[in-house]
């Protein structure tokens, strides 16, 4: 049986809750961590209509970018919208789980997402929040075993590095122990030294995946105790952050480039700050409202920055920094990553033989109309 805490782990593997903002308020919002899962929705946000969705399609879970609880709740009455659909969610038993500014940082979701919809193929992190640590995974492995517990291992995300996994060493040696009463040995019996023909085999670990390496690791591991060692790296980590900058496979005007977007977001409008026929390489992305990357975009060399929500001042003041903006609007923005977090989710839960139905929401809509 999987539980609403199992999935809310599997994305808190992906996006943990250090990474949110200060201001943020991410996890599990409604619901008992307890309760069995069959089926999941995953959307935006939680409105009339994708809440319907949720019931009607019988979700025991939705999982949301933008929490519907934000600000601490001064008062719950059902006489608000808001408060009515969590009093729904709590009779219909369905529980929420919200990953927002957290989600925006986790590789291949919201910011990736709408880099790839801009067409970069390669990027960095525009504005650094912090970095990946790692950890080094030592482990001892009895002779014949020790592609099974690699494989173990890169599915859980450990021995990668940039775009090669499966990175280990190993090296052969000779393992002492001495089973005790009580024991039920792999190899030899109780009372008696043994010594066994071992692989050292490490690798890396990034900080955020340690534990479910390790559970992986001790799972296709044959010994009843399992010796390995944990050790801290001082080498820098893969950055994370907000926003996203790269270069295009070859220069296009701003025209083409919001052409593109509008095909790539399914958006029929998107605005513009800037001349239409100004060629354009170097493009900065920013999930939801962006605006406040403006002068980081600048700084970094971009030519454009693709975000949400940008307000007539902020507009004058990408121009005069030389920086043209397409606004593509908050909920196209951030509406791109509700994909790739299903897919994670259901990758995830396959990984670990789990029979749960993992849907994307339909229901969910851009609060604008274009007339």
């Amino acid at each position: 049986m999987t539980t609403v805490g199992a999935i809310a782990a599997y994305i808190e593997e992906l996006a943990p809750p250090a990474w949110a903002e200060s201001w943020d308020n991410v996890g599990l919002q409604v619901g008992d961590p307890a309760a069995p899962v069959r089926r999941v929705l995953v959307a935006l946000e939680l409105t009339d209509p994708v809440l319907a969705e949720a019931e009607r399609e019988e979700c025991d879970l939705v999982v949301v970018h933008h929490p519907p609880i934000f600000r601490p709740l001064k008062a719950l009455r059902f006489d608000s919208a808001p408060a009515r659909r969590l009093q729904r969610l709590i009779l219909k038993g369905i529980a929420l789980y919200a990953a927002h500014t957290n989600l925006d940082q986790a590789p291949g979701m919201t910011n990736d997402s709408l880099a790839v919809a801009a067409g970069l193929t390669a990027h960095r992190v525009l504005r650094r929040a912090g970095e990946e640590r790692y950890l080094k995974l030592v482990v001892f492995v009895p002779r014949g075993h020790e592609d099974a517990v690699l494989e173990a291992l890169a599915g859980a995300g450990a021995g990668h590095i940039g775009n090669y996994s499966h990175c280990t060493f190993q090296a052969p040696g000779t393992g002492t122990f001495l089973p005790l009463e009580g024991t039920n040995p792999f190899i030899g019996q109780q009372g008696r030294l043994e010594r066994a023909d071992e692989v050292r085999l490490e690798t890396i670990v990034p900080e955020s995946a340690v534990d479910q390496a390790v559970r992986a690791m001790l799972a296709a591991h044959p010994y009843e105790e399992v010796a390995y060692d944990l050790y801290p790296l001082a080498n820098p980590g893969r950055a994370r952050g907000h926003g996203r900058i790269g270069r295009l496979e070859q220069p296009v005007s701003l025209a083409e480039l919001a052409e593109r977007l509008k095909s790539a977001l399914s958006t029929p409008c998107v605005r513009v700050v800037g001349d239409p026929e100004r060629r354009v390489t170097t493009v900065a992305v920013g999930a939801g409202a962006g605006s406040d990357l403006i002068r980081p975009a600048a700084g970094a060399g971009a030519d454009v920055l693709v975000t949400g929500d940008v307000r007539y001042h902020e507009a004058q003041d990408a121009l005069d920094l030389g920086l043209a903006v397409i606004d593509v609007g908050h909920y196209n923005a951030e509406a791109i990553a509700v994909r790739p977090l299903a897919a994670y989710l259901r990758e995830r839960l396959a990984r670990d033989g789990a029979a749960v139905e993992v849907r994307e929401a339909q229901a969910g809509r851009d609060p604008f109309r274009f007339m």
